[in-house]
């Protein structure tokens, strides 16, 4: 199992890949209204050694951005209003 909790030839991409959105988003959510960079993003998960831990935290943060999930602005990572109330709700 690598730093952000994925194993590695266990499943298949999209597993992992959706393994690592989660992780991000729960990161991103768990730390709002804190505002991190992606530099810090990958430091606080523990992704920042291995070239593939990294690539995987910017496909995760790409990917939920691109359903709404997150705004990646030119500097800073945050989720959206949408991310934000669905998981108060889920919180009820």
């Amino acid at each position: 199992m690598n730093e952000i909790g994925i194993e590695h030839g266990i499943g298949n991409n999209r597993d992992e890949d959706e393994a690592v959105e989660s992780a991000v988003l729960h990161q991103l959510l768990d730390l709002h209204p804190a505002q991190l960079t992606l530099e810090e993003l990958k430091r606080e998960m523990g992704g920042g050694r291995d070239f593939a831990d990294r690539d995987a935290l910017e496909r995760a943060v790409r990917d939920l951005a691109a359903v709404g999930l997150v705004h990646r602005g030119a500097e800073f990572v945050v989720p959206t209003r949408a991310a934000l109330r669905f998981s108060d709700l889920l919180d009820r």
